[in-house]
């Protein structure tokens, strides 16, 4: 049973968006959900009657973080490893378990020019290369929901943004941390609208989350200096943007997009606040989505919807 819904904030938790939800009997995941954003998303989904299952590249970690808390289990997964992420794939599907959420939270920001696998730069690879390859792994559990919704996790992306085609990995130019790290986000927030367009005639719709400004431990690449120099926080580590938020609060919209009737039939769309920001329908969103699509296809070697 449900309730109707009021419209939410920036100022909103997790737990707020979920009042008057019943999640009893549905099974979401949700990757990096023992640290930040991902950890309050757990907690949020758990209480409100999920089972909620971790996939993390620290289980030890995630165990000790979510100690006590019921409805959760945790399973071992490094998204920068696809046979690590075929792994996990395998040992839930053999469970015969329907999915009824994804949350692809994890991620990286900012990072140390680091190749993984065959030589893919690690934020595009770990963002969204091995979240592509885990959803569309998954894909006969998640499609055998019937109204499955999956959220990506991105974060501010450019109305005019575009992958770098000519060089996704920065085998030619030179490494830029934070060119990097937009370029993956852009492809979340594409690699969620292509799914929901594919994936919606299963009754699986798709959104990408700008959670808005957190301090995580994702900013965990980034010195001290750097963050004062940018201006988000002062020499004793306090947030000097009124935007900060806690991770509560950041958690929302994540949560809000995967389970609010106000979304019911519709997807695709790049949500901010508990709100949609951005249908991402143009041609040139559409033409990006696709081609995204292909190329993650033909390096994963994975593609749920291929003939």
């Amino acid at each position: 049973m449900t309730t109707p819904q009021p419209a939410f904030t920036i100022d909103n938790t997790a737990t707020d968006v979920l009042a008057g939800i019943d999640l009893h009997g549905k099974l979401a995941i949700v990757t990096g959900g023992y640290s930040g954003l991902g950890l309050a998303t757990t907690r949020a989904l758990a209480a409100a009657g999920a089972h909620v299952v971790v996939p993390a590249r620290r289980p030890d970690s995630a165990n000790q973080a979510l100690a006590g808390l019921a409805n959760v289990e945790v399973d071992e997964l490094d998204l920068g490893d696809l046979e690590s992420v075929n792994k996990f794939a395998d040992r839930f599907l053999a469970s015969g378990r329907t999915i009824d959420i994804v949350i692809n939270n994890a991620g990286i920001m900012a990072y140390p020019e680091t190749r993984v696998g065959p030589g893919w730069e690690a934020q595009f690879a770990t963002n969204h290369l091995g979240h592509y390859a885990l959803v569309n792994r998954l894909w006969p559990a998640i499609a055998a929901s019937g109204d499955a919704r999956v959220v990506v996790v991105s974060s501010g992306v450019s109305p005019d943004g575009t992958i770098n085609w000519d060089d996704v990995h920065f085998e030619h130019t030179e490494y830029n941390k934070w060119a990097a790290y937009g370029q993956s986000k852009l492809a979340n927030a594409l690699f969620a609208a292509h799914l929901d367009l594919l994936g919606r005639s299963a009754g699986v719709r798709a959104f990408s989350v700008n959670p808005g400004y957190i301090l995580t431990p994702l900013q965990r690449h980034l010195t001290k200096e750097e963050m004062v120099g940018a201006g988000w926080i002062d020499e004793e580590g306090t947030p000097l943007l009124p935007e900060f938020r806690a991770p509560e609060q950041g958690a929302a919209t994540q949560v809000w997009a995967a389970t609010s009737p106000q979304l019911a039939g519709t997807g695709g769309s790049y949500l901010i606040a508990c709100a949609v920001a951005r249908p991402f329908d143009t041609e040139t969103d559409r033409e990006q989505a696709a081609r995204l699509w292909a190329y993650s296809a033909e390096l994963t070697g994975v593609d749920a919807f291929a003939a």
